[in-house]
């Protein structure tokens, strides 16, 4: 019989040199699909990313602290508990300025790939 469901107990730990903790769930790096990702992850305070422009919808949802996004040159800073819909082919710019660290989930739509993200140089 053939399961209709998978349970994930081993999430790729994704490399980073910035401190920020990323486990991939389901997408490319764990099981290959590269219609959604889902990761749990850690942004330490200070942490921030460069501007970008993915070619995916970017679901957040903060569990846990802060976290400041830039996008289309807006500062908007979410809080435990709340989530945000960034559509694709938006410029945005990922952040923790704040002294706590910050946990949240993040879903691609389609999956993170870092042929769709289109991060510019810092």
């Amino acid at each position: 019989m053939n399961k209709k469901y998978s349970i994930q107990k081993s999430p790729f730990i994704v490399p980073t040199t910035d401190g920020k903790l990323i486990e991939e769930h389901f997408g490319n790096a764990t099981d290959g699909n590269s219609q959604v990702s889902i990761a749990h992850m850690i942004a330490p305070s200070g942490w921030s990313e460069p501007f970008q422009t993915p070619e995916f919808d970017e679901y957040t949802y903060i569990i846990k602290g802060k976290k400041q996004f830039i996008i289309d040159g807006e500062i908007i800073v979410l809080e435990t508990g709340q989530s945000i819909k960034i559509e694709k082919n938006t410029k945005v710019q990922y952040s923790n300025p704040f002294e706590e660290q910050c946990e949240y989930i993040a879903i691609c739509l389609p999956a993170f790939s870092m042929d769709l993200v289109n991060r510019e140089d810092k």
